[in-house]
């Protein structure tokens, strides 16, 4: 009874926290609070120094909607930028449809095929590394000398988008095979012992399994290509019109934002340029992420 007495005294009693434990939570919830206090700073200011310039008022003080930011055609005087959100869209979609197909296959075939060990895996994990953490624009004169000048698609589309799919694919192909390694093994061995095959196991139930880990790196090259400026400055061009073919040259949202803020006279507008970036990186997050969960939940 008095074994009983004195184990049950000791599962009621608790230690005390760690000194070390609470400073480290402390430590995180400090770094977590500034992190969130640094965004949405950003993006309150941005937004409050953005929207006004959707409106104006007229000679009897009413406020009216700036339908002229929103054109057709792109003018010195309305600024328009509707061409910046269609080249947006153009060059973001030509560059996934680019990189992504590359990146997921690469890293399908370094994770499941190739050898662990093997000297080609080495090299093309160093070699990754080393491209991710390249400037812009060092991509950008690459893209200049080689598909611009080399092979002569001049300042266009398909040759910022290519430019562009080069400096994402890193990221791609890394996160891809981060993601499907960490798959357990016991989901391989089940699967080839039910008698389905090495591409079979690898499409149906390892790769479903991976697509989180794969979509995150799909949402941060969609970041990155909206966002990019020095790249395209020296591979798309600066031209304000819209790209009817991928041959034509023109100027996505980041460099419409970086020409106006660069002439310093629609100071303004830039900041409304900024606000309509933020909401088409939103929304480009959100239909790849519906469109991510329904392939997964297919597979």
């Amino acid at each position: 009874m008095k074994s009983i007495d004195n184990n049950k005294s000791i599962t009621k009693g608790t230690a005390p926290p760690h000194t070390g434990s609470i400073a480290f939570k402390f430590f995180t919830y400090l770094c977590s609070a500034l992190t969130i206090f640094a965004l949405a700073s950003i993006v309150i200011y941005i937004f409050v120094q953005g929207i006004p310039n959707f409106f104006f008022h007229d000679e009897s003080g009413a406020l009216h909607f700036k339908s002229s930011l929103f054109d057709l055609k792109y003018t010195t005087d309305n600024v328009s930028m509707f061409h910046a959100i269609l080249n947006t869209v153009y060059m973001t979609a030509l560059a996934l449809l680019i990189s992504v197909p590359l990146g997921v296959f690469g890293g399908i075939y370094l994770a499941e095929y190739a050898k662990p060990d093997s000297k080609l895996v080495k090299v093309v994990r160093v070699t990754s590394e080393t491209l991710a953490g390249l400037p812009s624009i060092i991509y950008g004169l690459f893209g200049m000398l080689f598909f611009v000048n080399t092979v002569g698609w001049g300042f266009s589309l398909l040759a910022g988008a290519f430019t562009l799919a080069i400096m994402v694919l890193p990221v791609i192909l890394r996160q891809t095979e981060e993601s499907l390694l960490s798959v357990p093994r016991s989901y391989r061995e089940g699967s080839l012992a039910l008698g389905a095959g090495k591409l079979r196991t690898t499409m149906r139930i390892v790769l479903p399994v991976a697509t989180p880990g794969i979509l995150a790196a799909v949402l941060l090259s969609i970041g990155r290509i909206v966002g990019e400026t020095a790249a395209l400055i020296y591979t798309s061009g600066i031209v304000a019109k819209v790209c009817v073919s991928p041959l034509d040259s023109g100027r996505t949202l980041a460099v419409h934002l970086y020409q106006l803020q660069q002439e310093g006279l629609h100071l303004g507008e830039a900041f409304a340029v900024a606000v309509v970036l933020l909401v088409v990186v939103v929304i480009m997050n959100a239909v790849s992420s519906k469109a991510a969960k329904k392939l997964s939940s297919k597979g």
